[in-house]
């Protein structure tokens, strides 16, 4: 870092007798010490310049000029090149601390500036999946729009992993348990699992009493066929068989109602049908009631204050939901 400052010293020096030769004011000269920063931030996070230019919404060889005038600038390589991958140099991985420091306080200066308006702008960006957020997240987004006119609201109904950087999302609304990973889980709901069967089902083939017994039942399987089940702090897992596979809960319910077999899914799935009487609850005593709904996110210290706020209201919003 010491040789790239210095190199920055004599750059300046440089123009500074440049400008004394040509009788202008240095006052008036352009600064461009922060041309080609953005750049190389976004190069040195995504390790290669396609994805940086995605992410900033340019081109490739916009990102690649900025970098090299940047370098040029500087005296010194800050990336290697290579045909996979982009990689800092070691002058270049202290250069990215600092400048990433000073893009994140700028950043957060606007924000605070940004915060001051009542009105939120711009889109926000969901990916969501299942019956939960189809009855309750999306009616809840819609209340959040409407409380800032100026702000575009995005859902996209998926149950696959996202890639927050490659397609923008703001933040995912998912269910069950979460792997380990660099994103924020931040709970939303706990929920309760249920197993139902339609009575024609029953009446044919006998109710199930123990989760072992789903090994001799047509189980209608979702999104994996690995059920989960506790009873007196004891979890057990069971693998189950069926004819029917999907992975949409509502393909999964009228199936269960039409008597294809046993589901399992969250327990708001089956509200209606179970009111309605056309369906039937099974191992009660064996739901897993350790499901939670979640809101997840990046791991990042600027988070634009539409997914901010809209973070806020939705954990008010759902403070005293109960499944």
């Amino acid at each position: 870092m010491a040789t790239v400052m210095v190199k920055l010293e004599e750059n300046k020096i440089a123009m500074k007798n440049d400008e004394d030769k040509l009788g202008t004011n240095v006052d008036h000269v352009v600064d461009h010490s922060f041309d080609g920063i953005v750049e190389f931030v976004a190069v040195a996070e995504h390790q290669g310049f396609s994805a940086a230019a995605r992410q900033l919404n340019c081109s490739t060889s916009h990102v690649s000029r900025q970098l090299a005038k940047l370098e040029q600038r500087l005296g010194c390589a800050l990336v290697v090149r290579t045909t996979r991958k982009v990689n800092l140099t070691s002058q270049g991985s202290q250069y990215y601390q600092d400048c990433k420091a000073l893009i994140t306080g700028l950043q957060q200066a606007n924000q605070t500036v940004a915060d001051a308006q009542v009105s939120l702008s711009g889109t926000l960006k969901v990916s969501a999946a299942g019956t939960f957020a189809e009855m309750y997240v999306v009616p809840a987004l819609i209340e959040f729009a409407k409380l800032h006119p100026e702000l575009t609201v995005s859902v996209d109904f998926n149950s696959r992993y996202v890639n927050f950087v490659d397609e923008g999302f703001d933040f995912v609304i998912r269910y069950g348990k979460l792997s380990d990973s660099n994103l924020i889980a931040k709970r939303l709901v706990n929920r309760s699992m249920m197993a139902a069967a339609s009575p024609d089902y029953v009446r044919e083939n006998g109710e199930p009493l123990l989760p072992e017994e789903l090994k001799h039942h047509s189980c209608i399987i979702s999104n994996n066929d690995n059920w989960s089940f506790e009873h007196n702090s004891d979890s057990r897992r069971i693998k189950v068989n069926g004819r029917f596979h999907c992975n949409n809960a509502n393909a999964v319910v009228e199936a269960c109602r039409q008597g294809l077999g046993i589901a399992y899914l969250p327990r708001s799935n089956f509200v209606k049908g179970v009111e309605a009487g056309e369906l039937l609850p099974v191992l009660a005593n064996y739901w897993d009631t350790s499901i939670s709904s979640w809101i997840v996110y990046q791991n990042r210290q600027f988070m634009p204050s539409r997914v901010r706020m809209a973070i806020d209201f939705l954990v008010d919003y759902f403070q005293d939901w109960r499944e």
